[in-house]
């Protein structure tokens, strides 16, 4: 709600709503009603995305329904085969959250340059983006909203799921608070994108092109401990560019298949895929 009361009042863009109830509260459609009435209010477009996921989903599949979600719209509404933008009003406290999630369930080091997505632009964690309205401020975080929405007289609903401590994200939240150095995390985090490009810009130089053959003799020179990292960068590169979504014990997985499987077997990867491996190559 501040992220959109920002935009309506210092942006001359067109600004369009999009809500994704997945279904998981039963009060949930509340929430949609709520966001559609204030879209209504600031004379933008709305959109609204439902799902019925039940109270036990993950926060990984709801992300994942919430993001095709926007993606598929932001298509629709692109021009000229451009998506439009989609943001998100994710802040510093958020960021933090996201990267002691990804270090307790031992995401390896991408897990540090989270919330950080190709398409995704999040305001309140770029420096100066709202600068004209907030002389001083860079980045945002739940403070700085909060007092803001009080400071205006933003109306917002709180999801009543953030109070339980059932889900690992409140319960890293409520023990993280006056903890934590947010501006460190945050210097941290911008380093470790700055990195990520480098190795993505990298190894997208590397890997071969479409519909071209891998050899699985660059896999076994590449299976001491340190170079086995870089095996895993780009099978994520090649598995990423053929639309295939991996974890990284699936990547690990996959590279134990190329180094190990019998010519002629076949390696199932995620979303039905299948990978024949020859003596000695195989195609992505």
């Amino acid at each position: 709600m501040v992220m959109l009361h920002l935009f309506r009042n210092y942006s001359s863009g067109d600004i369009i709503v999009a809500h994704f109830d997945h279904g998981i509260r039963e009060n949930s459609a509340l929430d949609a009603e709520f966001v559609r009435q204030k879209a209504l209010e600031y004379g933008c477009k709305f959109y609204l995305g439902q799902a019925k996921l039940g109270n036990h989903a993950s926060e990984a599949t709801a992300r994942e329904s919430r993001y095709n979600f926007l993606r598929k719209l932001a298509r629709e509404l692109g021009d000229n085969g451009q998506p439009t933008k989609i943001l998100t009003a994710h802040h510093l406290d958020d960021l933090a959250e996201t990267m002691a999630i990804n270090l307790i369930r031992g995401t390896g080091w991408r897990g540090l340059a989270g919330l950080d997505t190709t398409g995704i632009l999040r305001p309140f964690l770029e420096p100066d983006f709202f600068a004209q309205v907030q002389p001083g401020q860079t980045i945002w975080n739940k403070h700085d909203i909060l007092r803001y929405a009080g400071e205006y007289q933003i109306r917002f609903r709180e999801d009543q799921s953030n109070s339980s401590d059932e889900y690992l994200r409140n319960r890293i939240r409520h023990q993280m608070n006056n903890l934590v150095d947010l501006e460190r995390v945050y210097q941290l985090w911008r380093r470790q994108k700055k990195i990520k490009k480098m190795i993505d810009e990298a190894v997208s130089h590397l890997i071969p092109e479409a519909d071209s053959e891998w050899q699985r003799s660059w896999f076994k020179q590449l299976d001491d401990i340190p170079s086995h990292q870089v095996a895993l960068e780009l099978l994520r590169a090649g598995t990423l560019r053929a639309d295939i979504a991996t974890t990284r014990p699936q990547l690990e997985d996959l590279r134990q298949a190329i180094l190990n499987y019998a010519p002629g077997k076949s390696f199932n990867l995620p979303g039905d895929r299948l990978l024949r491996l020859d003596k000695h190559s195989f195609k992505l």
